[in-house]
């Protein structure tokens, strides 16, 4: 990976969690701790790892990536307007009266939103019937999921991941992000999910666990995933901090659905406004 591709992904997340806080500013409102911590990922995903055309995004050869959680919209709003797939101007419209970005995602609504989320746990098996589908057309397409580690409280999810082994999904990346928070509290206290290595490893998965705020890792991770050569399904689990990039939102006791003030909304702004080169 050379320096300017380094540079070029970590500009995306740069501009990403400034769409993402434009949009919430907008509401005032908004899953925005999360949309700040999954940044890079999304950044590396569209910017360095996905097969997409902006001008047509229902185009068959792209690669799809779901959006599990749809709670996470502001953030996979953010991407689309960095891939040109949506257009700056309509971070103005976030969550308002027919709107294409409603608060929480909605396939029908926004171009390049693969699937209706928010039913959590739905992504991955939806993910699994994508990728066999475009397997036995003999597709190269990638189908990217991801989804929240709540969603690993989730029975749906676990039979997804038998099936997506049983078939043979080289095709399949699926990323969690790992950021401890759900609506009734700490991930781990509500329901333990650990060791996901082991866990993910033992039904079949070529299993990879990153930071998921340190963009050479992640895009080590993306490149070894769409690289590696055994017939088996992939996951990368991504451990990120909420708010990551504005460090008074950083220290925050988030509980699912971060706090911010009217006048925080600017000050957020301004401190990523200090960090031209997108690193946080």
């Amino acid at each position: 990976m050379s320096q300017s591709e380094l540079q070029k992904v970590a500009a995306a997340a740069w501009r990403i969690r400034r769409y993402a806080l434009r949009m919430g500013e907008v509401q005032g409102q908004g899953y925005i701790g999360q949309a700040l911590g999954i940044a890079d990922v999304l950044a590396t995903a569209f910017s360095h790892t996905m097969n997409f055309r902006p001008e047509e995004p229902e185009w068959e050869g792209r690669d799809r990536f779901l959006l599990s959680h749809g709670h996470y919209a502001i953030a996979y709003y953010a991407a689309l307007i960095e891939a040109g797939i949506i257009l700056e101007s309509e971070l103005e419209t976030y969550g308002s009266d027919d709107s294409r970005l409603p608060m929480s995602g909605m396939a029908t609504y926004t171009p390049g939103m693969e699937i209706s989320g928010g039913s959590l746990g739905q992504g991955l098996s939806i993910a699994v019937g994508m990728a066999l589908g475009l397997k036995q057309k003999q597709s190269s397409a990638l189908v990217i999921n991801s989804m929240s580690d709540g969603e690993l409280d989730e029975g749906s999810t676990w039979e997804a991941a038998m099936s997506a082994a049983h078939y043979q999904l080289a095709n399949l990346i699926n990323l969690i992000d790992v950021n401890r928070q759900q609506a009734d509290g700490n991930s781990q206290n509500i329901l333990g999910y650990e060791p996901l290595q082991d866990k993910w490893s033992a039904f079949g998965w070529y299993v990879q666990r990153v930071d998921g705020n340190d963009l050479k890792q992640v895009i080590a991770a993306f490149d070894k995933a769409k690289n590696h050569q055994a017939a088996v399904p992939r996951v990368i689990i991504c451990d990120t901090l909420m708010g990551k990039g504005v460090p008074f939102l950083e220290e925050r006791d988030k509980n699912h659905f971060i706090r911010v003030d009217a006048d925080e909304w600017q000050k957020a702004l301004a401190v990523l406004d200090t960090q031209p080169q997108g690193v946080a």
